[in-house]
This record gives structure tokens, sequence and C-alpha cells, in this order.
């Protein structure tokens, strides 16, 4: 066994200014509040004109699938929900990819939008059976909505729906690498079901 001393603490310097052995006043804690749950508003009803159950026919431009892959045509469909009370927008997409009429890929993806009061923006969470996962932000201009990844992301996604009439939307999707100029991938006639 060893032996050990005890420990032994040096005495603590009084401070010579006068007031630090004044007592602080008294500070009453605030009262803690729960933050009011979120509700949806006027930005979540917009979404409705863009985002319904559809059905879509189109065309994955030669190359959209990465490099050396072929021009295909593609039939889809979305189905939208809201959850929680409304505050957010659930849309899971399937869609069936050909080559010389043979189902070549089968894309499945979810997305999930909601209004974010603070930053005044829409944010949106994807992923897909490709393995994408990324977080996007959205804005509507007049007859479009427009999500974009952030801009420092190595490869970036556009998205945009633009309203062709009541039930109808223009659907595309464009790509930039590393900053690059937008390319098309993909683009849709989506009608609603």
């Amino acid at each position: 066994m060893l032996a050990t001393k005890p420990l032994r603490f040096k005495e603590a310097k009084v401070m010579s200014n006068p007031t630090s052995a004044l007592p602080l006043p008294a500070m009453k804690a605030p009262r803690w509040q729960p933050q009011p749950p979120l509700r949806p508003g006027p930005e979540m009803a917009v979404l409705k004109r863009f985002n319904f159950d559809c059905i879509w026919r189109g065309t994955v431009q030669a190359g959209g699938m990465g490099p050396g892959s072929p021009e295909m045509i593609a039939h889809g469909k979305g189905a939208f929900r809201p959850i929680m009370d409304g505050t957010w927008l659930v849309g899971d997409f399937e869609q069936d990819q050909f080559v010389d009429g043979k189902v070549v890929i089968t894309w499945k993806a979810h997305y999930v939008v909601g209004w974010d009061p603070r930053a005044q923006e829409y944010k949106i969470t994807y992923v897909d059976n490709n393995g994408s996962a990324t977080l996007m932000r959205g804005r509507v201009e007049g007859e479009r909505f427009i999500v974009e990844t952030e801009a420092n992301a190595a490869v970036q996604l556009r998205l945009t729906w633009t309203i062709v009439r009541p039930g109808q939307v223009h659907w595309r999707n464009e790509c930039a690498v590393n900053g690059g100029s937008w390319l098309l991938v993909e683009e849709y006639l989506c009608v609603q079901r």
C-alpha cells in the first residue's frame, strides 16, 4: 500500500476592493414560458397550388443520372399529406424510368416542407433511394415554387414547380456542380389525380 500525504489547500487571498464583499442585489429569474406550437399560416396554404397528389410523364435528359447515362422516358406519381397539424407537408414520390421501353430505374423519394417564420423561408428535407439526403430552402416567386440546396454544396439541386393552370404544374429539376451553371436533369407535366 502506498503512503499518501494529506492534501492542503492554500488559503484564498482576499481582494483589496472593499465593495467585493457587499452582497449582490437579488435578481428575479424570468418565469419560463413554453414556446407556443407552430400553427400553419398562409404560407402553407400557398403550397397546395404547387404540391398536390399527381401523376406525371416526362424526360430525364442524357447525362441527367450521371455521366454517360442515356435519355430516359419517365412516368411517376406523387402523394402529399399534411403532418403536425398542417405545419409541414410530406410528399412521397415514385417514378419508373425507361430506356427502349424497359424499366431501368425505379426512383423513390421522401420530401418534407414547412414554413420557417424566423428565417422567412421554406425549409425542406429530401431523401431518396439513390442515396441522396439533403436540406434545402425554398421560396415562392409568383407562379413558381423554387427549392434549392445551400450554395456551398458541391452538387447543388434546384427544383422548380411552375403553375400551368389549376391542377397542373410543370416540374423542372436542375443541378450545378462546384458552383457551375445550372444543367437540366429532368422535366415533367404533373396533373392532379
